[in-house]
């Protein structure tokens, strides 16, 4: 089961504070612990929502792009881990493990299950959708291993 882990913003990261070097050392600590067990697929940080834009649709579907920064970095990502596990009671373990150090109120986790195409019904993707999945995540996977 693959799940993502994800950083909520504070007004600190959305102000594009850097961290101290304590918590980067305590990320890439974190980080190669998740990788020395085999279960990170990828671990990004995300600049603030000055740099990014959000897209919001009509009802007829017409998309409208709008450019951040955005009000409430309460609901914005920091960042991200994306780890490969057995239950989601493990996925929250990793979780629990991030370091986060005091003084960072605002700085929350949500640990999310990736709907992946192998999760659904057989029936419900013909042969040559299955086929076009299956090629796509295999280059992907020959990719990622370059």
């Amino acid at each position: 089961m693959k799940f993502m882990i994800v950083g909520k913003a504070n007004e600190a990261t959305e102000a594009g504070a850097l961290p101290s070097q304590e918590l980067v050392d305590a990320m890439g600590a974190y980080n190669e612990s998740l990788a020395k067990a085999g279960v990170l697929l990828a671990a990004e940080g995300l600049y603030p929502s000055s740099h990014g834009a959000q897209i919001a649709y009509s009802k007829d579907g017409k998309a409208t792009v709008l450019d951040g920064p955005f009000a409430e970095a309460k609901e914005l990502i920091a960042g991200f881990w994306l780890i490969q596990v057995k239950s989601r009671e493990e996925a929250i373990a990793w979780a629990l493990r991030v370091p986060v150090p005091g003084g960072h109120e605002g700085i929350g986790l949500d640990v999310w299950q990736v709907f992946d195409a192998a999760d659904l019904p057989d029936a419900s993707m013909s042969p040559e959708a299955a086929e076009r999945e299956a090629a796509l995540r295999e280059r992907l996977l020959g990719s990622a291993e370059d």
